[in-house]
């Protein structure tokens, strides 16, 4: 039973991985890209260790993946995090389509005369 259970997670932590990857090279800004890295890549990763320890017949083999488990979740959001607030600061521009942009200076909102939502 557990070794198809660690199948399944090991089928749908690649599925995820691979949404993310297509989503690396398809999405039009940095702040997108983003997105696919963190979200789809950072849970098919955490499928793939979490399908290694239970398939993994050495038990410190199965306490490494999931060491390895929790270093990708504490780690990933802090670096997308860390690349997204950089790229800002940098002045790296949002796509074009965007439609809010809800780190827009106050000023430029006061100056326009649009109401603050």
């Amino acid at each position: 039973m557990s070794n198809s259970v660690a199948v399944v997670l090991l089928l749908v932590g690649a599925a995820f991985d691979l949404a993310g990857c297509i989503g690396l090279v398809r999405l039009p800004d940095v702040y997108n890209r983003l997105q696919a890295g963190t979200k789809c890549v950072t849970l098919g990763t955490c499928l793939i260790l979490a399908g290694t320890a239970l398939l993994a017949h050495c038990p410190a083999c199965s306490v490494k993946a999931v060491l390895c488990l929790l270093f990708a979740l504490l780690t990933s959001p802090t670096a997308a995090h860390a690349l997204a607030r950089g790229a800002r600061i940098t002045g790296v521009p949002l796509w074009e389509g965007s439609v809010v942009d809800q780190w827009e200076p106050e000023s430029r909102e006061a100056s326009e005369g649009e109401p603050r939502r």
